[in-house]
């Protein structure tokens, strides 16, 4: 169940669970909620066949405990809704400090474009995000270009995007490495970027809205992002263009 074009491509960064195994519960509570009918009710096997969790939130707990967010599905082969979690050892910033890294999938089609910004907010409040977005896969491909080196060095970013740094060149874990579609700031990350400036902001802050910890949920595009779509190039740059700080381009 690896992730297709024909899906949206779901990642937040987040502290560690540190064995918080409650934090997998609300994760995942709140992605079934934000999702009309979803019931991530099975796993994978050694094997990599389905199967079925009958005790699924004890689990859930128990894995928790140990850092992971376990992988989950739906079972359902024409929806498919995937999540897993894991600690990455490696830092967000020049910090150097582990993290927890979710990702999730969900269908590119009505109900899940609908659903998208309910289930970024619930895993990313869910799991006390610092930042996170949901892209379409073929977009995120091409974002994700501006932050790999290429054999002679440097990220050569395709459509004039810019080029971003890695985690390392970054002061902090609260400033978001790249934009996508829909784009998750936690306070802290909103703050360091600047995010909202009325003067500035007017169109993004239209299409977005305020969670319940102060953080954004803020839609480049009134439609998933199309990086074919002139209009919605131009927004993914203005908005690097608005936002030097995202993938570390400015001075600390």
């Amino acid at each position: 169940m690896a992730s297709s074009q024909n899906d949206l491509g779901l990642i937040v960064y987040a502290p560690p669970l540190s064995g918080n195994g409650d934090r997998t519960l609300t994760i995942v509570h709140g992605m079934e909620r934000a999702l009309p009918g979803l019931n991530l009710g099975w796993t994978t096997s050694e094997e990599e066949d389905l199967r079925a969790l009958p005790f699924r939130d004890e689990w859930l707990v128990a894995q928790g405990a140990d850092g992971v967010l376990p992988f989950l599905c739906n079972n359902d082969d024409e929806h498919v809704v995937t999540i897993a979690g894991w600690e990455n050892p490696n830092g967000l910033s020049a910090e150097g400090l582990p993290h927890l890294e979710i990702h999730a999938d969900l269908p590119l089609d009505a109900p899940g474009i609908s659903a998208a910004m309910d289930v970024l907010e619930a895993i990313a409040e869910g799991a006390c995000a610092f930042w996170g977005h949901v892209t379409p896969f073929d977009a995120g491909v091409e974002i994700a270009e501006q932050t790999s080196p290429t054999l002679s060095g440097p990220p050569a970013p395709p459509r004039g995007l810019p080029a971003l740094k890695l985690p390392d060149a970054i002061r902090a874990p609260e400033i978001p490495h790249r934009l996508g579609w829909l784009n998750y700031w936690s306070a802290a990350s909103a703050r360091a970027i600047g995010f909202p400036d009325p003067a500035r902001d007017a169109d993004l802050i239209s299409r977005a809205r305020r969670t319940a910890t102060d953080g954004w949920i803020v839609q480049l595009t009134q439609a998933p992002l199309d990086l074919d779509h002139p209009g919605h190039l131009d927004a993914l740059k203005r908005a690097y263009e608005r936002f030097p700080e995202i993938g570390g381009r400015t001075v600390p």
